[in-house]
């Protein structure tokens, strides 16, 4: 069991502190992790990991939690990091899986075997949020890490550009969803799309709203579940 070492960090360090605390530690590399999709009712879940060369070169111009940045600005951001970056890694997560095994427990596995395939290994992990048990390396949750630790930022960056691709491409081959605008998310038209097609392969069906769905579409009849139930996003599956 690896035992994490508390960095202080002076807020006003910026982005990089985190890691610069941790470098003069006797961290040399530090690796952050983060995942995309987490609140989706389709499509994968995305979790990426990125280690950033220490100094300068780390230091990508725009960087920022990726939820924060316009598209444009994150496909500079994603070029950049994956330029820079000493590592970088990507599990994806299908549905089905997630549906298996529960979206929590696929998360925290999607963040070992992301921090593990990074080469060279870090010395030091930082994840978004929650901490992450079995990691190949100490590790330390941070609170919205994404927005506080270069490293999480740039694995949040080739998580979502990542997702927002494959929903793209699924776009295409599940025109009725629009899953290229909403990305999977719960948003008013996708509801919609939900009530009037069924879910597709590509939606989370342990979710309570995919589920209403489906029996809807069983019966034939729209009306026979509570509309409100696809406002309520539920994983019963955890």
């Amino acid at each position: 069991m690896h035992l994490a070492l508390r960095p202080v960090v002076r807020s006003e360090s910026g982005l990089w502190a985190y890691e610069r605390v941790l470098q003069r530690c006797g961290f040399g590399l530090v690796a952050g992790a983060d995942e995309a999709g987490r609140g989706a009712c389709a499509g994968p879940l995305v979790v990426a990991a990125v280690i950033l060369p220490p100094g300068k070169r780390g230091e990508v111009k725009g960087l920022a939690d990726s939820k924060l940045l316009t598209e444009k600005a994150r496909e500079a951001a994603y070029k950049e990091v994956v330029r820079r970056a000493l590592s970088w890694s990507v599990v994806i997560v299908p549905p089905q899986e997630v549906d298996r095994c529960g979206l929590h427990v696929m998360n925290v596995r999607a963040m070992r075997q992301a921090v593990q395939r990074l080469d060279p290994l870090p010395a030091y992990a930082l994840t978004d949020g929650f901490p992450v048990a079995g990691m190949p390396v100490p590790t330390l949750a941070v609170w919205k890490g994404d927005r506080v630790a270069a490293c999480v930022a740039a694995a949040s960056v080739v998580a979502k550009v990542t997702r927002d691709r494959i929903m793209a491409e699924l776009d295409g081959r599940y025109p009725s969803y629009g899953f290229a605008v909403h990305k999977g998310y719960v948003v008013p038209e996708h509801r919609e799309a939900l009530r009037l097609h069924g879910p597709c392969p590509e939606h989370r069906f342990s979710y309570v709203n995919v589920r209403g769905a489906l029996i809807r579409a069983a019966v034939g009849d729209v009306d026979m579940v509570d509309t409100d139930v696809m406002d309520d996003l539920v994983d019963i599956s955890a």
